[in-house]
């Protein structure tokens, strides 16, 4: 298949710029990929579309505040962006500078000086005054994703940040799990529908387009894991109890498929596994997700899982409909074709 097989049109004024105020008043298009079928719902009918006995996994990364404005010493503005922290004071990022940066160049930023070291391909390995994951919460303000064209405000360091977040470390939210509130996961709970979590770091490389035609060409970016013992315990339940398995986000969907590929344990690590159709899924039964971009490898992996043609023609219905995209945007309720 082709990038332009997943190419959809969109009006741009339906792109969401800010959060609901009600994290859980989003809508909700429920898809069921067999059938091919769609209805609309309000995302607070969650709980009616479930079953109990229903697990829902949740992504618990926590988005830290990733972008930082800092200077050269001739004065040039320059713009990181954390892709992943590393040991010893040191992280991955990517520069955005109007001249080519050089190694060895120390940066003034708010909490002092960031050292370049050495490119690896399009990102920059820096040394920082403290650990990454402190520096960056000192001093970085949130990351909101380049489709939302307003400066980011003192309510996205709340609103951009699952209810669920505990283990920093990513760079973008697991948006999926941004329409539960407090009384919706109460109202889960009390219809018996369970909960898990899996962490998995989310880089900014999610909102990188496909650079090639074909899909053979690409290559993922990899991305930290992790899965515990409990989450496993808790889908070996519910496959004995003969519940569904639902992955809250793209992002617990590739976690999970990572793992069940090589048979599914608590573990951790890297992975750049990029699903798309002909997919073969061995662990999620549903999935809870935003909209996508067009051409993107999360549209790619929702249509490996739903079936290409009932997906965009859920979209279309979507665009028809008025229903709000991306990030700030609506969500759907997908079962596999």
């Amino acid at each position: 298949m082709r990038r332009s097989d997943f190419e959809y049109s969109l009006p741009a004024e339906l792109i969401a710029q800010a959060p609901l105020a009600e994290r859980s008043a989003s809508r909700l298009l429920q898809l069921d990929g067999a059938k091919g079928r769609f209805t609309d719902h309000r995302f607070i009918e969650l709980p009616e579309l479930l079953r109990p006995g229903d697990l829902l996994v949740f992504n618990d990364t926590r988005v830290l505040p990733a972008r930082l404005a800092a200077r050269r010493a001739s004065g040039g503005r320059v713009e990181l962006l954390l892709e992943r922290p590393l040991p010893s004071q040191r992280a991955l990022v990517q520069m955005r500078a109007s001249n080519p940066l050089r190694a060895g160049e120390e940066l003034g930023s708010a909490g002092g000086s960031v050292r370049l070291l050495a490119r690896h391909a399009d990102l920059w390995e820096v040394e920082l005054p403290q650990s990454a994951v402190d520096f960056f919460e000192r001093c970085g303000e949130v990351p909101l994703p380049p489709y939302i064209t307003r400066s980011p405000c003192a309510r996205d360091k709340e609103r951009y940040q699952s209810l669920l977040a505990r283990v920093p470390g990513a760079v973008a939210a697991p948006t999926a799990s941004l329409h539960f509130d407090a009384a919706l996961l109460a109202t889960l709970e009390a219809r018996g529908i369970l909960r898990a979590t899996v962490t998995l770091h989310v880089g900014a490389g999610t909102f990188q387009p496909l650079r090639s035609e074909s899909l053979d060409d690409h290559v993922m970016h990899a991305e930290w894991y992790a899965i515990p013992e409990a989450t496993v315990a808790a889908i070996h339940r519910a496959r004995a109890a003969g519940a569904r398995v639902i992955a809250v986000g793209t992002t617990v969907a590739r976690t999970l498929e990572a793992a069940g590929a090589q048979g599914l344990s608590a573990c951790s690590g890297d992975t750049t596994l990029f699903i798309r159709p002909g997919f073969p899924f061995r662990v999620i039964d549903g999935l809870v997700t935003n909209f996508h971009l067009p051409g993107s490898t999360l549209l790619m992996l929702v249509a490996a899982f739903a079936g290409l043609e009932p997906v965009l023609a859920a979209y279309r219905h979507a665009v028809e409909q008025r229903y709000r995209f991306f990030s700030y945007g609506d969500a759907m309720l997908i079962w596999p074709a």
